[in-house]
């Protein structure tokens, strides 16, 4: 059941980081949750504890400093401590972190307060770090198109070609200019029939980009075994090498599967590394046995859940998926 009232998101956020405890592997992505459902329960102080205990954490590092940090600095603004989310804020921009997380919550933190030049700042900065010219935009980029796009709007500046291409991005039947329009509020107000059926229309479209976005919070995954956890998961469960012919046979695979579910049209895909420890002992939870070859995909929606995918495809002169220490284009990239 859904929490809906402070006293539920407290019980869900206890839930989680006794979840937490159980799973240290999964310790970051718990947290993180939980500290979401305090700030909803407006037990902010709380949460800001949560946030600086996964940073401070010696034992198990966090995976993604700057998406805490930006968190933090959001939450910290709701409650009264703006020069200190600042602070973050700008150390974030200083840091240049290359993934579009944290880019996106400091962006609308500072859009939330009306900080629209430095918000518009922050979105472009992003894009001029991730985006390389004429290549294919990630799935984890194309919202920071759509929110720059949404704070030119309200600036009212002239469309650019990051513009164009955030409405070319945009899949919903409203257009992406009407939902961005600043003059839509004024049309909550009107007793003109016409007007409010349009924003209806509008704000149905606008939710079910929402319940698309939320349909997929993690990435569709193909699982990638390291070689030598290739070797060893053979050798324990021979079984398996009806799945995995070799090494080099296993990555050509995983690029072809990434591929064509690029070309049927599936977003937000990623690659999930296994390791036989993690799966023998999923494969206990789930009370089956490793050498079953369906329990493959699900362990990797599962890692992919826990947070471990990394976006496929990467740029092109980024370092191949595979580890072999070339550019994707000059391995697994090549057309």
């Amino acid at each position: 059941m859904r929490p809906d009232t402070p006293a539920d998101h407290i019980t869900e956020a206890e839930r989680l980081l006794r979840a937490a405890a159980q799973y240290p592997d999964d310790h970051e992505p718990l947290f993180l949750q939980a500290a979401a459902h305090l700030e909803l329960a407006g037990e902010r102080a709380r949460a800001s504890t949560l946030y600086d205990e996964l940073l401070a954490s010696a034992e198990i590092p966090v995976e993604h400093p700057h998406l805490v940090k930006a968190l933090k600095a959001s939450n910290l603004w709701e409650y009264g401590h703006e020069a200190e989310a600042r602070a973050i804020i700008d150390g974030i921009r200083a840091a240049g972190p290359l993934d579009a997380a944290p880019w996106e919550v400091a962006a609308e933190t500072l859009e939330a307060h009306d900080e629209l030049e430095a918000a518009h700042d922050f979105f472009s900065t992003a894009l001029t770090l991730l985006l390389a010219p004429g290549e294919e935009v990630p799935y984890a980029t194309q919202s920071l198109l759509t929110g720059r796009h949404r704070v030119r709007r309200l600036m009212g500046v002239e469309h650019d070609a990051w513009d164009e291409l955030a409405g070319a991005l945009h899949t919903a039947t409203v257009p992406l200019d009407e939902l961005h329009d600043p003059k839509r509020l004024w049309s909550l107000g009107s007793s003109d029939p016409g007007e409010l059926r349009a924003e209806i229309t509008r704000l149905r479209a606008e939710l079910g980009s929402y319940r698309t976005a939320l349909s997929r919070p993690f990435p569709v995954a193909v699982l990638l075994w390291p070689e030598e956890e290739l070797r060893e998961l053979l050798t324990a469960y021979p079984g398996l090498s009806q799945e995995y012919v070799s090494y080099a046979d296993h990555l050509a695979s995983l690029e072809a599967a990434l591929r064509d579910l690029h070309a049927a049209g599936t977003p937000n895909l990623g690659i999930v590394a296994g390791t036989v420890p993690s799966y023998e002992a999923f494969a206990a939870s789930e009370a089956s046995s490793p050498s079953d070859p369906d329990l493959l995909p699900q362990y990797a929606t599962t890692l992919a859940a826990r947070g471990r995918a990394v976006p496929w495809p990467p740029a092109r002169t980024a370092a191949c998926w595979c580890g072999s220490g070339q550019q994707y284009r000059e391995c697994h990239g090549t057309d």
